[in-house]
């Protein structure tokens, strides 16, 4: 019964920092891959940044230099600090965990304005 619940996102000016949370229950070890995505209206769903068990991080083009990814896992959370936020930043962002199927949390909006 693996349940991923964003939390963070919100209205903020270009420029500015947010960090969103994902609190997961339902998982089994220490450690655990995880991964945040965004999509915006009339955009294609793409993968911004993961976290693997090892600690190895990996993020997408846009958010390369800007984003990071972190976790704590004693609480099961994992973080997304974003920095100098532009209006393309814009979208539901979503927290996701692979265990024979995807699992997804039901999104946090993020909007950037001008």
């Amino acid at each position: 019964q693996i349940q991923l619940m964003e939390s963070g996102g919100g209205l903020v000016q270009a420029g500015g920092s947010l960090t969103l949370s994902c609190v997961a229950s339902g998982l089994i070890g220490g450690a655990n891959n995880m991964n945040w995505y965004r999509q915006a209206p009339g955009k294609r769903r793409e993968l911004v940044a993961q976290i693997f068990v090892g600690g190895l991080t990996n993020y997408g083009a846009s958010a390369r230099g800007r984003f990071t990814i972190f976790r704590n896992s004693t609480e099961n959370t994992v973080y997304l600090q974003m920095n100098n936020l532009e209006p393309e930043d814009t979208a539901t962002y979503y927290c996701n965990h692979w265990a024979g199927m995807d699992f997804w949390g039901k999104g946090t909006l993020v909007t950037v304005s001008i």
